[in-house]
């Protein structure tokens, strides 16, 4: 008996041995070992077997599932980092896709459209990768990283007749709720970095909120969570499932989902559509610089050698000349361009980041009005000056920060393009503005999409003269300039750096033109004339045409 035993026991050393030679993985993969192949294994295994238990594998099968976790050399390409951005975003992708009509519908208006693509593939470029970067961070599905397609094209000075802002389309509330600051200086559901983070961060708390249901998750960012919660627990009433599917949402809603499920499954194999994209380099398009304090923007955009409207498109959250005073104290800078900027910034000397004038008080002046005139805030007169209140005395100096650079070089509206090709010749209409309380000659100039330059010297004043209430100034615009206006302002203007936003109003009870206009910070005779009306009243349900400001639409 004893000598019968001897080989079985020298073939378990041997076994044992063997099991010990494993390295650090080939251990772990015994212990992983999968808990439903186990319970199938032992299915099969003899009586003696099977009475290991459920968490204890017959040696064989723990021996196979080691040889299984061996990585193959196609597993081990897949594993190097993916050359372009395209690629790395699909490998993040995990939203399950169902066939569903209205996913298809979607799907066959982007295959229809690919200079639509096109232009989307061209605005996302400078912040896809920073996105995509954040979704990894949180672990969320890479999907999500296109919301910004389905929400604002990547535009990201997009404004909706909601008062929704930024790339995210974050409204002032839930922009607030979520860290976005909002001032006359900065917008920060603008802001790429910042709202984006909050997105995300808004997503993934959606996410928890819906016991990780991603669709419901995105239904409740598109229609608040209040409103899917009320869906839910109707069809829990009415004994329904209560999948985003099954549920009955705002029309925008039940489209919403199936419009960025259908831009992943296109992205995702965008030659079944016969689409073609173009690939986005794998690597960041910009570095975030810290400024320390306030800085004018022209000047931070010679220290980087880039234009004025690069550095606004990757800071579309100023709104002004210069950086906010109370902050965020830093820059998105082109990678290629960080050193240099860095270094610049480092050697800037603190009295030089701005430039300053010392303005002597008239007599019936206000801190207001020389605020507006210096494209400033009382906010700042006041903290710059030591000033505790509004009283202000003729005769007195104040110190005032000014731009480095005209205004009008700062601005990355589509105005201030076409103010630079304005023929000095009076032709075409001549019409006439009477100044009214607040207004500015760049106001003006910037309103009828002329310069102030040209507009100061049509009416014989200064360009830094202060207009007053009732003047009538005279304006030259020709019908040319104008229709070349409306479409430079329509919703295909696709450049990057345009603050103007074309939007379509729906009257409500109640409205009026100077509500509306006041909502919006336009002129009634503005609104008249991009919707040729006449004195008659609105109507409920009327759809008017604007064109706004989305820099001034900050609360």
């Amino acid at each position: 008996m004893q000598n019968r035993q001897q080989p079985l026991i020298f073939l378990l050393a041997l076994v044992l041995t063997g099991c010990n030679t494993l390295d650090k993985p080939a251990k772990m993969a015994l212990i992983k070992t999968d808990h439903q192949s186990i319970k199938e294994q032992a299915a099969l295994a003899p009586l003696s077997e099977s009475k290991r238990g459920p968490l204890e594998p017959p040696l064989h099968v723990a021996l196979e599932s080691v040889s299984a976790e061996q990585p193959s050399s196609a597993e081990s390409e897949a594993a190097l980092p993916p050359e372009g951005l395209m690629q790395r975003l699909r490998q993040g992708f995990r939203l399950k896709i169902p066939s569903n009509a209205r996913i298809d519908s979607q799907i066959k208006w982007y295959a229809s459209h690919q200079d639509y693509l096109d232009r989307v593939q061209q605005r996302a470029e400078p912040y896809l990768h920073f996105i995509v970067e954040e979704a990894e961070k949180r672990n969320i599905p890479s999907e999500l990283a296109l919301l910004p397609i389905v929400e604002s094209g990547f535009q990201p000075f997009a404004y909706s007749p909601g008062r929704a802002a930024g790339l995210w389309q974050f409204i002032p509330s839930t922009g607030k709720h979520f860290g976005l600051e909002q001032n006359w200086w900065y917008d920060g559901r603008r802001d790429v970095v910042a709202a984006t983070q909050a997105a995300l961060d808004y997503l993934s708390s959606l996410s928890e909120q819906f016991d990780g249901d991603w669709e419901l998750a995105l239904a409740g960012y598109n229609a608040g969570a209040g409103t899917v919660q009320r869906a839910i627990k109707k069809n829990i009433k009415k004994g329904k499932p209560t999948d985003y599917w099954s549920l009955s949402l705002p029309k925008e809603t039940m489209n919403y989902v199936p419009r960025l499920l259908a831009v992943a499954k296109v992205l995702r194999d965008p030659d079944a559509y016969g689409l073609t994209l173009s690939e986005i380099p794998n690597q960041p398009y910009f570095e975030q610089v810290d400024i320390e304090s306030q800085l004018d923007l022209a000047l931070a955009a010679d220290m980087a050698e880039i234009s004025i409207e690069e550095l606004y498109k990757l800071n579309p959250g100023f709104n002004r000349w210069a950086t906010a005073p109370a902050g965020p104290h830093r820059l998105s800078i082109p990678v290629d361009k960080y050193e240099k900027f860095s270094k610049a910034i480092a050697e800037l000397a603190p009295e030089k980041r701005l430039h300053w004038t010392r303005y002597k008080i008239r007599s019936g002046d206000s801190l207001g009005a020389i605020a507006r005139k210096h494209k400033t805030t009382t906010a700042l007169l006041q903290q710059v000056n030591k000033l505790k209140g509004n009283r202000i005395r003729a005769g007195k100096h104040l110190l005032i920060p000014v731009a480095v650079k005209r205004l009008d070089q700062y601005s990355h509206t589509v105005d201030a393009r076409l103010a630079k090709t304005q023929s000095t010749q009076h032709k075409g209409n001549r019409i006439t503005h009477k100044v009214r309380s607040g207004d500015t000659l760049w106001d003006i100039a910037r309103r009828y999409n002329v310069s102030h330059q040209a507009l100061a010297r049509w009416n014989g004043i200064a360009p830094r003269d202060t207009l007053r209430l009732g003047q009538t100034l005279v304006i030259w615009q020709t019908k040319s300039k104008q229709s070349h206006t409306m479409a430079q302002l329509s919703p295909m203007m696709q450049s990057p750096i345009n603050t103007r936003s074309s939007l379509r109003y729906k009257v409500r009870q109640g409205d009026s033109l100077a509500l509306i206009a006041q909502k919006f910070r336009v002129s009634v005779s503005d609104l008249r004339k991009w919707n040729t009306l006449d004195e008659g009243y609105l109507q409920p349900g009327q759809r008017l045409q604007l064109f706004v400001d989305v820099t001034e639409q900050t609360l």
